[in-house]
C-alpha cells in the first residue's frame, strides 16, 4: 500500500502449562516463555509501530507480592525497549545461575515474567499515541479474580452508546475510547459474576463457604463465557481481544462475523495465540495446519489449571473475514496468503496485456511497495504464460502457411517478460516538514529508482497492492518512475478501488480522502450529474435519525453512475502531478470484485470495496461520512 494508514493492531499471548523451572530443564532457558512472547511480537511488528505493551499474571505469589504486572511504551522501537527492560536482570547472571532459580525467585526477579503473558502492538488512531493509550489496559483490584489486563485488535462503531450504557449501570467511566469501554463493560459483568457466585456459595448456601475459601471457590467457578456474553451483547464492530485475570484465568475472543483474525496453538507445554498464523508457525516451529483460527463468536477460555475450552459467547452472524488482512496487513509468508496474493496478480494479467496491446517484448514489470511483491510475481507468471501462448500461435501460423524455419521458431521463442526492481524505498527518510513545497520535494525522494532498467520504447507496469488516497502515487511514485523515461506507465492495483469507509479494521472513515470517491465526484460534475449529491444528502439526512438497523447505503447512487473503467480513467488523471514534466501516458487498472472473491473465497469482508457492511453500525458510519464530506467536515472522524 503506497499510502500510509493506521490499521490493524497485533496480539501475542503465551500461556505456560508447565512449572517455570521445567523450561530450564527442557529447553535450557528458564525465560523461554518470555522470549516466545518477544518473538511473537517481533514477527508481527508490521501490525503496530506506534507503541507496545506487556502484561503478565504470576501464580501463587505470597501476600504482599504483585500478581498482575504491566508495562507500556510509545517510544521509538517499543518492542525492543520493553524486552530490554524485561530481560535486563538476566544480563547480570550466568546461564547456570538463571536456570537454577526456582519459580518464585524467577517471578520476583523478572517483573514481567509469569505463567500467563499478553503482548500488544499498537497503531495509534484518533485516541493519540501516548504510552497511556497503549494496551494492555488494566483494571486493578486486591482480589485476584477481579483484576484484569486486556488488550485487543478492534474498532467498535458504537463506543459512545456503550459508554452511555455504563452510565446507566451507575458507573462513572472516564473516557469513551473503544478500549476503555470494553474493559469497563467486561469488568462490570465480571463483578456481577462474582456477586452471582457469592450469592450461591456464601453463608447459608449448600457449600457454606466464607473468607479465603469462598474466594478460591469463586475463582474456580468463574464462567468467563457468561461474562463475555453479557458484556459484548451490544458490541457493533470487529474485534479480537484477550484478557488475563489475576487468578490465572485467561481468554481470547473473536467477533461473531470473524472480521478480525485470531489463531491459536495448543501444546503440552503451552497455549499461544497471535493475530497471524505465520508468526506462531515460525516462533514455535509448527506446521501451519496445526494452528487453528478461533471460531467467530467464540472465546478460547483457559482456566488456572491449564485446561481450555472453545465456548460460544455470541450468536452466529454471516462470516465476513477482512480481505485487507490477506491483501496487505498480514505478512505474506503464510502459505494461503501467499497463494491468494499471487492469484490477485494473475487476475490482472489479461487487462494489463490488453493495455500493452500484447506487446510484451517492450514491457517491464515492477512493484511498489514491498508488500506488492507477491502479486507482482503472480502477474509476471501469468504474463509469461500469455507470451508463451502468443509465441505458440505465431509458430503454428507460420507452420500452416509453410513459412516456418528454424530461425523463425527460435525468434518466436526468444525473449521473456521482464521483471525489474525499478524502485527501492528509503525506510530512514521521514517527511517531517509541513511546508507544502518543501514536503513535496522531500516526498519525491522516499523511493530510489534503478537507472538503466527501462528503455524509452518500454512501457512500465508497476503493481501496487491497494490505492487509498493516491497521495504518494501523485506526489512521489509517479514522479520518481517518470525519471526512468518510459514510453508509458501502467499502475496495476491488486485490490479493487476503495470506495467506502472502514470502521472495523483500517481507521479510514473520511470519505472524501479516497481517490476513487474523488474520481467519482469529478466525473459526476464533469458529466452534469451534480443533482446526485443533493439526492444522496437528502436520503442520508432523512435516515440520520433512524435506528441503526434501518440505515442503507445511499452513497452507492454516485458510484452506480459509472463503470469501473471510467473510475480507472479518472484516477489515472488524478495521480498525475501538476509538476510532472514527463509527457508519457498513465493508465490504471484495478482488480475486479469477482477477481477478489475468486482469489480468496473464504474472506468475504469487502465492505470498503462494495459498501456491503457486516454490521448495522457500518451503514451509520457511511451515512455520517457522506454528510461530513458534504458539509465541509471531511477531516472529522465518522464514528
Amino acid at each position: 500500500m503506497s499510502d500510509a494508514l493506521t490499521h490493524e493492531c497485533g496480539l501475542a499471548f503465551v500461556r505456560l502449562r508447565k512449572p517455570l523451572n521445567w523450561y530450564a530443564q527442557q529447553y535450557g532457558d528458564a525465560l523461554w516463555g518470555l522470549r516466545r512472547l518477544y518473538l511473537l511480537m517481533e514477527k508481527q511488528h508490521n501490525r503496530g509501530q506506534d507503541g507496545a505493551g506487556i502484561a503478565c499474571t504470576k501464580f501463587d505469589m505470597p501476600a504482599g507480592d504483585a500478581f498482575l504486572e504491566r508495562e507500556r511504551t510509545a517510544k521509538r522501537n517499543p518492542i525492543e525497549r520493553l524486552f530490554d527492560d524485561a530481560l535486563a536482570p538476566a544480563r547480570e547472571m550466568s546461564e547456570a545461575a538463571l536456570n537454577a532459580m526456582n519459580d518464585l525467585e524467577l517471578k520476583r526477579r523478572f517483573r514481567l515474567f509469569g505463567e500467563v503473558m499478553l503482548g500488544h502492538l499498537r497503531y495509534g488512531t484518533h485516541s493519540g499515541r501516548a504510552s497511556s493509550m497503549c494496551h494492555p489496559y488494566l483494571r486493578r483490584s486486591n482480589a485476584e479474580s477481579r483484576s484484569i489486563a486486556m488488550a485487543g485488535n478492534f474498532n467498535l462503531t458504537n463506543s459512545k452508546e456503550l459508554f452511555a450504557k455504563l452510565v446507566e449501570y451507575g458507573l462513572h467511566p472516564v473516557g469513551d475510547s473503544d478500549t476503555g469501554v470494553v474493559l469497563e463493560k467486561i469488568g462490570y459483568f465480571l463483578d456481577r459474576e462474582h456477586a452471582h457466585l457469592e450469592a450461591s456459595m456464601g453463608e447459608g448456601s449448600f457449600m457454606n463457604l466464607e473468607g479465603s475459601m469462598l474466594a478460591r471457590e469463586i475463582s474456580k467457578q468463574l464462567d468467563i463465557a457468561r461474562v463475555l456474553s453479557k458484556a459484548t451483547e451490544h458490541f457493533d464492530g470487529g474485534y479480537v481481544f484477550a484478557g488475563i485475570l489475576g487468578n490465572g484465568d485467561s481468554f481470547v475472543c473473536r467477533d461473531p462475523s470473524g472480521i478480525r483474525p485470531g489463531f491459536y496453538l495448543v501444546r503440552d507445554d503451552c497455549i499461544t495465540v497471535a493475530s497471524e498464523r505465520a508468526a506462531i508457525a515460525t516462533v514455535f516451529d509448527t506446521a501451519p495446519c496445526e494452528i487453528k483460527p478461533i471460531p467467530p463468536g467464540h472465546a478460547l477460555v483457559i482456566k488456572r489449571d491449564g485446561s481450555f475450552t472453545l465456548e460460544r459467547f455470541a450468536e452466529a452472524m454471516p462470516l465476513r473475514q477482512c480481505t485487507f488482512e490477506r491483501i496487505y496487513f498480514s505478512r505474506g509468508n503464510d502459505p494461503s496468503i501467499y497463494r491468494e496474493r499471487k492469484q490477485l496478480g494473475r487476475n490482472l494479467a489479461p487487462r494489463v496485456a490488453a493495455l500493452l496491446d500484447h506487446d510484451l517484448d517492450h514491457a517491464v514489470i515492477g512493484f511498489i511497495p514491498n508488500t506488492s511483491e507477491t502479486a507482482y510475481l503472480g502477474l509476471l507468471d501469468a504474463l509469461g504464460e500469455i507470451r508463451q501462448t502468443l509465441s505458440a500461435d505465431r509458430i503454428w501460423a507460420s507452420i500452416e502457411a509453410g513459412t516456418a524455419t528454424r530461425e523463425s521458431v527460435y525468434a518466436a521463442l526468444a525473449g521473456r517478460v521482464r521483471g525489474e526492481k525499478v524502485a527501492h524505498k528509503d525506510q530512514r527518510l521521514r517527511t517531517f516538514i509541513t511546508h507544502d513545497s518543501a514536503r513535496r520535494d522531500l516526498v519525491n525522494h522516499i523511493y530510489d529508482i534503478t537507472h538503466g532498467t527501462i528503455s524509452p520504447e518500454d512501457t512500465l507496469v508497476v503493481v501496487d497492492d491497494s490505492i487509498v488516497r493516491g497521495t504518494t502515487l501523485r506526489e512521489s511514485i509517479i514522479t520518481m518512475l517518470a525519471r526512468l523515461n518510459p514510453r508509458k506507465i501502467i499502475v496495476a492495483s491488486s485490490s479493487p478501488p476503495i470506495m467506502y469507509p472502514d470502521c472495523y479494521g483500517i481507521d479510514m472513515s473520511q470519505l472524501g480522502r479516497f481517490i476513487a470517491f474523488e474520481a467519482a465526484v469529478t466525473l459526476a460534475r464533469e458529466l452534469g450529474h451534480d443533482a446526485v449529491f443533493e439526492e444522496i444528502e437528502a436520503k442520508c439526512t432523512e435516515q440520520a435519525s433512524f435506528e441503526t438497523a434501518r440505515m442503507k447505503n445511499h452513497v452507492a447512487l454516485l458510484y452506480d453512475l459509472f463503470t469501473l473503467q471510467q473510475i480507472e480513467g479518472k484516477v489515472a488523471q488524478l495521480i498525475r502531478s501538476n509538476f510532472l514534466s514527463w509527457k508519457g501516458e498513465i493508465d490504471l487498472v484495478y482488480q475486479s470484485i469477482d477477481g477478489l472473491r475468486s482469489s480468496m473465497p473464504e474472506h468475504t469482508g469487502d465492505w470498503y470495496f462494495t459498501g456491503e457492511y457486516p454490521t448495522a453500525g457500518g451503514y451509520r458510519v457511511l451515512n455520517t461520512a457522506y454528510l461530513n464530506w458534504r458539509r465541509g467536515k471531511d477531516g472529522k472522524r465518522s464514528y
